[in-house]
């Protein structure tokens, strides 16, 4: 089966980098011109496991 990969090389604190990944704030940052919204749960901060 083919398979693609995709290398990419942050130059940044690797816990930096976890907590944007997590981040809902960036997440709607990022994605404002769609309109997105949470609409129930965690609505803002950083995802954590419950």
């Amino acid at each position: 089966m083919p398979r693609i990969e995709i290398k990419t090389e942050i130059k940044a604190d690797i816990n930096i980098v976890f907590d944007l990944s997590r981040s809902i704030d960036l997440h709607k940052i990022s994605t404002k011109h769609t309109n997105e919204k949470a609409i129930a749960g965690k609505t803002n901060g950083l995802i954590e496991i419950e």
